[in-house]
């Protein structure tokens, strides 16, 4: 759709805006020639993979693009025709929470964390309605209120530590929404969030867009939340955008190769019904070796408790609390085990808890040999066997290390091979990630997401592991990415024998990649069996209520919001 065609004026219009970065080469186009329209009540999502653009358009809009990095070097911005790009920072301030309002992706680091909620919203309030004391106070539990937090007369006295993921967003989206913008801006709102929380929180941008009469941009990768949200879709990739236009044609007959490329890659929900195992990848399946039918994990009644600590006096000590209360389960050899639940469920606790990482009660058995009560130079064997893959790849690899020296560190500490070997075992691994042995020599900020997390993996695999525990370890991929890294890990299951403890919140994900399937709620497991009984046949209403709440990547097929 072009500027032009829309009937009415356009609450905000982006006109062939080019952004440049300033690199010790020169100036680089980042954002190239884009142009759209937003019309009021409109919801328009902009799409595309990390670094396609979409979040440096965000801060231009805004006008917070950082001026040692980034410069609007072209194209106008204009707000109902008042140009923005052009305004002093004085007056650009006043437009920013009063017109233009922007809810981040990680909550956390844009709150204050020494302020109160109270504070931060009554702060937002006075600066741009001029409401001081007990009246700002009252805005700002209206606010609360509108976002549908608890009890929120208790929540201003809190600080953002003591609130969830997803009451950190409410607050975010409150702030937000507290001097009723003409625009909101929301960039990646739920990336970081549970499948339930993450409908909760897309169901409360749609009522209050309809209470508030707000325009919305909302920026993310995943398709599904596109199809859930859009009126219209932008789609953009390298600073440039592709193809736009309205939510249905665009899903239903996308006229460019990488939209369709996007959408295919969107992982679906029953996409594997009525089969027992994860898809074959491996072009090597039927040369796969037999594997032992004994189980290369055993678990039995895993307690884990935090708290019962002394404080000092006066306070005593803090009372024991199980985070991770009787859970039982075992993996076999060239099997996946997929944990599934929400934040706080005892996933990741329970993750760490069977590879010794911290104290626990119960039978951990891994290859054999039960690991309860080792210490830590007795578990060195151990770690030979079972192995780790963490969420974010980019915080699991020292940044003053180039990846091949990484890669080889289990064998210098564990002493299994002189400096010939080790090199021959990282140029292996990297192959076998399909990443070239050059890559050796440079750092992780050199590479993607999706490369780093390949080096993650192949870390992971130096010592020859039998067991993977992979905690969220695609959760922060783009969904193209997400998808060869799950076929690596496929692959390397096929041909090594794997077997993977998969922890994850994406239902999507644990269907892919699971043999079996255990749903985690409040420390307990609520469910467990096969992967085709618990997604087609799921007996807890917890489970039902996870699967229900998973955007469907269709737009004719929207959840009632």
């Amino acid at each position: 759709m072009t500027v032009s065609a829309l009937v009415t004026p356009p609450v905000l219009t982006v006109d062939r805006l080019c952004v440049d970065a300033r690199t010790p080469e020169g100036l680089r186009r980042v954002i190239d020639d884009i142009s759209f329209a937003l019309a009021v009540g409109e919801t328009l999502c902009i799409a595309g993979e990390s670094g396609s653009g979409k979040s440096v358009t965000s801060l231009a809009i805004m006008g917070l693009l950082p001026k040692a990095s980034l410069q609007i070097a072209g194209g106008s911005i204009a707000l109902q025709g008042r140009e923005l790009s052009r305004l002093s920072n004085s007056a650009m301030r006043s437009v920013r929470g009063g017109d233009i309002a922007m809810v981040f992706q990680e909550p956390m680091t844009s709150l204050n964390p020494v302020m109160s909620i109270g504070a931060q919203l009554t702060e937002a309030i006075r600066e741009h309605q001029g409401s001081e004391g007990k009246s700002a106070e009252a805005v700002a539990l209206r606010m609360l209120d509108a976002v549908e937090m608890t009890e929120p007369a208790r929540r201003l006295k809190q600080f953002p530590h003591e609130l969830s993921g997803g009451m950190r967003q409410r607050v975010m989206i409150a702030m937000a929404l507290s001097c009723r913008p003409k625009v909101l801006i929301a960039d990646e709102p739920t990336t970081a969030l549970d499948v339930t929380v993450q409908a909760q929180i897309l169901k409360l941008i749609n009522g209050l867009k309809r209470e508030f009469g707000a325009s919305i941009i909302l920026i993310t990768h995943d398709m599904g939340v596109v199809a859930q949200m859009a009126d219209r879709v932008v789609i953009m990739q390298s600073g440039r955008i592709i193809e736009q236009g309205d939510i249905v044609p665009l899903f239903n007959a996308p006229r460019e190769r990488y939209t369709r490329e996007l959408l295919a890659a969107v992982p679906r929900l029953g996409a594997h019904a009525g089969t027992d195992g994860p898809p074959r990848v491996s072009p090597q399946t039927a040369e796969n070796p037999p594997f032992d039918p004994q189980p290369i994990l055993t678990v039995q009644k895993l307690l884990v408790t935090y708290g019962s600590r002394s404080t000092g006096w006066p306070f005593g000590t803090t009372p024991s609390l199980p985070v991770v209360n009787d859970v039982s389960f075992e993996i076999l050899p060239g099997q996946t085990l997929g944990l599934v639940g929400e934040s706080g469920s005892g996933k990741s606790t329970t993750g760490k808890a069977v590879l010794g990482l911290i104290p626990f009660d119960g039978n951990v058995v891994i290859d054999g040999r039960n690991i309860g009560g080792l210490s830590q130079r007795q578990m060195r064997p151990v770690r030979r066997s079972a192995q780790m893959i963490f969420q974010d790849p980019y915080a699991s690899l020292d940044p003053r290390m180039a990846v091949g020296a990484a890669i080889a560190e289990p064998l210098i500490i564990h002493g299994l091979a002189n400096k010939g070997e080790r090199e021959d075992r990282v140029a292996e691994l990297l192959r076998r990630v399909g990443l070239p042995p050059e890559a050796a020599s440079r750092y992780p900020h050199e590479f993607s997401g999706g490369q780093r997390q390949r080096i993650c993996i192949a870390r992971a695999l130096t010592l020859g592991p039998k067991l993977i525990v992979a905690d969220e370890s695609v959760a922060a991929l783009d969904v193209s990415v997400r998808g060869r890294v799950l076929d690596l890990m496929l692959e390397l299951q096929e041909t090594m024998g794997l077997a993977y403890l998969l922890i994850s919140h994406d239902m999507a994900v644990i269907e892919r990649m699971s043999h079996n399937v255990a749903v985690m709620r409040s420390g307990r497991i609520v469910e467990m069996g096969a992967r085709r009984a618990v997604f087609e046949d799921p007996q807890d209403a917890y489970t039902r209520a996870l699967m229900k709440a998973v955007p469907v990547p269709d737009p004719e097929r929207r959840q009632a919001s």
